[in-house]
């Protein structure tokens, strides 16, 4: 039963996971913290040991979908190595951060961030991208041969995916939590864009997350052995789904994704 629970719980972070391109832990932290609080199915878990955890099972959704969207051709590299100078460093930071500082109080402003952020989200087409005053240009041609030109500021782009991955790292709930928003609101890339590179940068990321995590001793096998298969299909699955659907749909579903990430931080942040 513990394994057949686990792959599931890693089937359902990697499908929503890679279909909005949030990583995955914002699915597999706060169940596993629930069953853990409130049931007896598996052995007892520190919050350090689910967080660092699923970082590593963010690894094999970062790559799972990378790989499918890599087929689509929706994976902007540069942009996503340009990221990664950011959020690798601070993928470390967090996850050393998160031995040491109290985020009760944290989970709860950036909880009520998270929601400020859906509701940007959803208002996206009247506003228009800061950008930045950058000139790291890029191009993307979409499924019905439409080229989409976005630009915006290499410096800036590293500094926010600094935030973003000090962020993941303390949380375990992923980059894309941020950065798939900041994608679209603050350097104007296409929805499908957005996603896609995010799960590659998230890949990237949690290998560094990964190996900070291991040599502070946060990583449980047992939860691996099933939270990795099903998170391999579900990363598969997501990206499968996410180019069945307009950009407008998966911005609803990122909407309400965020909403619950920022509901389940300002959970956390109360009862401490």
């Amino acid at each position: 039963m513990t394994w057949s629970l686990l792959v599931l719980i890693g089937l359902a972070a990697g499908t929503i996971g890679s279909l909005v391109g949030l990583g995955g832990g914002i699915i597999i932290v706060p169940v596993l913290l629930i069953i853990d609080q409130y049931t007896n199915w598996l052995p007892p878990l520190s919050p350090q040991l689910i967080v660092g955890s699923s970082i590593v099972v963010l690894v094999a959704i970062g790559l799972s979908s990378t790989l499918a969207y890599m087929k689509k051709k929706s994976v902007d590299y540069k942009s996503g190595a340009l990221f990664f100078l950011g959020s690798g460093p601070g993928a470390i930071l967090g996850a050393w951060l998160n031995k040491f500082i109290e985020v009760d109080y944290f989970s709860i402003y950036f909880g009520l961030f998270m929601v400020l952020v859906s509701i940007l989200l959803m208002i996206r087409n009247r506003l228009r991208p800061m950008k930045l005053n950058g000139q790291f240009t890029r191009s993307f041609t979409n499924s019905d041969g439409k080229t989409v030109t976005y630009q915006f500021s290499a410096p800036a782009a590293v500094a926010v995916s600094l935030v973003v991955g000090v962020i993941s790292g303390l949380f375990g709930i992923g980059g894309g939590s941020l950065m798939v928003p900041a994608m679209i609101l603050l350097f104007g890339f296409p929805m499908t864009v957005a996603v896609a590179t995010s799960m590659f940068m998230i890949f990237l990321s949690s290998i560094t997350g990964t190996l900070t995590h291991l040599a502070l001793g946060n990583v449980e096998g047992f939860l691996l052995i099933g939270l990795v298969p099903g998170a391999w299909v579900g990363a598969k699955l997501g990206a499968f789904i996410n180019q069945k659907l307009s950009d407008q749909t998966v911005v609803v579903i990122l909407r309400w994704m965020l909403i619950i990430v920022g509901i389940r931080l300002i959970w956390q942040g109360t009862m401490g």
